[in-house]
C-alpha cells in the first residue's frame, strides 16, 4: 500500500510502518552516542553511574513521546531490560496501526537485536487486569535477563483522553478547556500557515473532575501500590511522571485550565506515593517519586490545543537559533544523565537537582528570561505574511508529521509499503 498522510483539522488519522520505525532507530543512534559519550567506560550502559543505573524499567505509556524515549533511553542508555505498557490499534490487511503500534514493533524488533530484554504489553494501562499481567511481565523480563525481580525505574507517561475507573467501572473523559469562563488564542494551521483565533469554552465543574480522574495522579498511586504489594520495587526505586507548565500566555488554557487541575493533582500524588514509601519502608527509603517539568514539544494532540502550535513554532525558532533545542529524546537522556542518574543522585535521591517545589525542571532552556521574551516579541510581530519565513512553522508540520512516520528522512512514501513489517 502507498500511505500519504491523512490529515483533518490538525489531526493525522494514519502513519506510516517504515517511517516510524525510522524514527525510532534515529532516537536508538542518539541515546548510544550520547551514553558513550558522557561515560568514561567503554561500554555504554555503563554511562552516569554504574553501581546504581537503573537494571529493570517498566515504562507505562511506552509507545510514543516521551515515553517512548524513557524506554529507550533506559534500554539503550543503561542496557537495561524493559516493561512496556500501552494501548494501541493493530495494522489490519487494508489499514495501518496507529503509530505507536509501529513503535512498539520497532523497539522490541531493535531491543531483541540488541540483546536486551524486553516485553510489551498491549492494553488499558487503567484496567486492574492490565495491571495484573503487568507484574507477571516484570518477573518474566527479570527471569529472562537473569536479574532480580525488582523494578528499578517506573515511568508513568500515560497520556490517554479517556478512562474507565477500576473500581466503579464509570468512564470519564478530559477536557482541554479553561476554567471561569471561555478562552481565544491566536493559533496557526501548520499545513496551510493560515492564522486564526481558536476558542474554547470554559469547562464546567464536572469536567474539571472528570479530567483530574483520567489526567490526574490516582492511576500512578494504583500502578505503585500494586508494585509495592508485589514487592516488585527495588530499595532504590525511582518513579517519575511527566508535566507541563509552560509561559503565562498559555495559562489560561493549561496551567489554570481543566488539564492543570489533573497536574496539580499529579503532583499532589507524588508526595502521597512519597509519603507511602516512608510509611512503608521507613523514613530513610532510598524510594523516590517525581514530577518532572518537561519542555514544550510536539505530541499527537498539542496541534489542536488553542494558542499552543503558534507559540511551539515560535519558540522552536528562537531555541534552534539558540542551540538550545531539544525533542523528547534529548530531554529524556538530559533526565537520566544530569537529574535522575547522575553518580551523587542515583545513590542519594536527596541530591537530585530539583525546585523549590521539588519538582525536576527540564523546562528550564524555554523558561530562559531572553528565550521567553525573544518568543513573546516573536509572536506579536508575525502575521500570515511571514509566518513560514519567521516562524519554525515548518519545523512543528515536520515534527507532527514524523510523530506518524511521516516527513522521515531516507523512506521513500511513493513505494508500495507492507502495512506488517515483521
Amino acid at each position: 500500500m502507498i500511505i500519504k498522510p491523512m490529515v483533518r483539522n490538525n489531526i493525522c488519522i494514519n502513519s506510516h510502518p517504515i517511517g516510524c520505525e525510522r524514527a525510532v532507530k534515529r532516537q536508538i543512534a542518539y541515546v548510544k552516542s550520547r551514553f558513550s559519550k558522557d561515560s568514561k567506560n567503554s561500554e555504554p550502559q555503563k554511562a552516569a553511574s554504574p553501581a546504581a543505573a537503573p537494571a529493570l524499567a517498566l515504562v507505562i505509556g511506552c509507545s510514543t513521546g516521551y515515553g517512548l524515549a524513557s524506554r529507550i533511553a533506559a534500554a539503550f542508555g543503561y542496557g537495561a531490560a524493559t516493561v512496556g505498557v500501552s494501548l494501541e490499534k493493530p495494522a489490519s490487511e487494508s489499514k495501518p496501526g496507529t503509530p505507536g503500534f509501529y513503535n512498539n514493533l520497532a523497539f522490541d524488533k531493535h531491543a531483541a537485536e540488541a540483546g536486551i530484554v524486553s516485553l510489551t504489553l498491549n492494553g488499558d494501562a487503567f484496567s486492574d487486569e492490565i495491571k495484573a499481567q503487568t507484574i507477571q511481565a516484570v518477573r518474566e523480563a527479570a527471569a529472562k535477563a537473569g536479574i532480580k525481580p525488582r523494578v528499578d525505574l517506573v515511568v508513568y507517561s500515560l497520556a490517554s483522553p479517556v478512562r474507565v475507573d477500576p473500581k466503579t467501572g464509570v468512564m470519564y473523559k478530559s477536557a482541554i478547556k479553561p476554567i471561569g469562563g471561555s478562552y481565544a488564542g491566536k493559533t496557526v494551521d501548520m499545513m496551510t500557515g493560515k492564522m486564526f483565533t481558536a476558542s474554547a469554552e470554559g469547562a464546567t465543574p464536572e469536567e474539571i473532575a472528570a479530567t483530574i480522574k483520567v489526567m490526574g495522579g490516582e492511576d500512578w498511586e494504583l500502578w505503585i501500590e500494586a508494585l509495592e504489594n508485589a514487592d516488585l520495587l527495588s530499595p532504590s526505586a525511582r518513579t517519575v511522571a511527566y508535566t507541563y507548565i509552560g509561559p503565562e500566555l498559555s495559562w489560561a488554557i493549561y496551567k489554570n485550565g481543566a488539564i492543570g487541575k489533573a497536574k496539580e493533582d499529579l503532583e499532589r500524588a507524588c508526595k502521597a506515593i512519597n509519603r507511602g514509601f516512608r510509611e512503608k519502608n521507613g523514613e530513610e527509603t532510598a524510594k523516590r517519586a517525581f514530577v518532572s517539568v518537561n519542555k514544550a514539544l510536539v505530541t499527537r494532540a498539542s496541534a489542536v490545543i488553542p494558542v499552543i502550535p503558534f507559540y511551539v513554532s515560535c519558540l522552536f525558532k528562537v531555541m534552534k537559533d539558540k542551540g538550545l533545542h531539544e525533542g523528547c529524546i534529548e530531554q529524556i537522556t538530559r533526565l537520566y544523565l544530569e537529574r535522575l542518574y547522575t553518580p551523587e543522585a542515583a545513590l542519594d535521591p536527596d541530591k537530585t537537582p530539583v525546585d523549590e517545589a521539588g519538582r525536576i525542571r527540564l523546562d528550564d532552556l524555554e523558561m530562559r528570561d531572553d528565550v521567553q521574551r525573544e518568543t513573546l516579541a516573536l509572536m506579536n510581530a508575525i502575521t500570515e505574511e511571514n509566518v513560514f519565513t519567521d516562524t519554525d512553522v515548518a519545523g512543528f508540520k515536520h515534527d507532527f508529521l514524523e510523530v506518524h512516520g511521516f516527513d522521515v528522512e531516507g523512506v521513500d512514501y511513493d513505494a508500495d509499503t507492507p502495512l506488517l513489517l515483521y
